[in-house]
C-alpha cells in the first residue's frame, strides 16, 4: 500500500505481541502489532517506527494526531517534513 502525500489512517493497535507488523484492515484502515507495552510512550514510539518502514518513508514523516492514549490512532503519514506536526508519538 503507497501513502498519498498527507495520508491519513485509523490504526488499532495492538500491544506486547509476539509477532510485530502491519496489516491492512480495509481502506485506509491498519492494524499494528508491536512489542511494546502502551507505558511512557513505548508502543507508540514502536507504532511510529513500523509505519514508516512499512510505508517506506522516514521516521519524522509519520506522526499520531489523535489518540495518543488510546489503542485506536489516527495516524499521518507525511510527504514532506513540513507537513507532519509536532507530536509523533513521544509522551506528553
Amino acid at each position: 500500500m503507497k501513502p498519498s502525500p498527507g495520508s491519513i489512517y485509523k490504526v488499532k493497535v495492538k500491544t506486547r505481541s509476539s509477532r510485530p507488523g502491519v496489516e491492512v484492515l480495509g481502506p485506509g484502515e491498519l492494524l499494528v502489532r508491536v512489542r511494546a507495552v502502551p507505558e511512557r510512550g513505548q508502543a507508540n514510539k514502536e507504532v511510529c517506527e513500523l509505519l514508516a518502514a512499512y510505508f517506506g518513508r522516514p521516521r519524522q514523516l509519520v506522526s499520531i494526531i489523535s489518540g495518543i492514549a488510546s489503542s485506536t490512532k489516527l495516524v499521518l503519514i507525511a510527504d514532506e517534513p513540513s507537513a507532519s506536526p509536532r507530536n509523533s508519538g513521544g509522551k506528553r
